[in-house]
């Protein structure tokens, strides 16, 4: 779901420790303090809970957009933009979105 969000956007994946530790995706994918330090224009943080390690390799990106079900995640506090809803339910509606244009 998020590689095809990812395609139809022209962007790359790139994943939190805890999903690297539970084998969703190979640690080459890491973004943070044990993983690359990343600058995007645009950085959209889905189900990212905003652990400080994950926010230093990310810290720098120019436009930061937040998808937690959890409105009081962390992620929010550096989000510039911030929607609070569960990613299973978002992400195939940007997908739909981006497809209807």
């Amino acid at each position: 779901m998020l590689y095809t969000l990812a395609d139809k956007m022209g962007a790359a994946v790139g994943a939190s420790r805890a999903a690297v530790d539970a084998g969703y995706v190979p640690s080459d994918l890491q973004v943070g303090q044990t993983g690359k330090m990343i600058a995007p224009d645009l950085y959209i943080a889905v189900g990212i809970s905003g652990a400080i390690q994950h926010l230093a390799g990310m810290k720098d990106s120019k436009t930061i957009v937040a998808i937690n079900k959890d409105g009081e995640a962390p992620i929010f506090q550096v989000s510039d933009y911030g929607l609070v809803d569960d990613l299973f339910k978002a992400v195939p509606e940007m997908i739909e979105g981006i497809e209807q244009q």
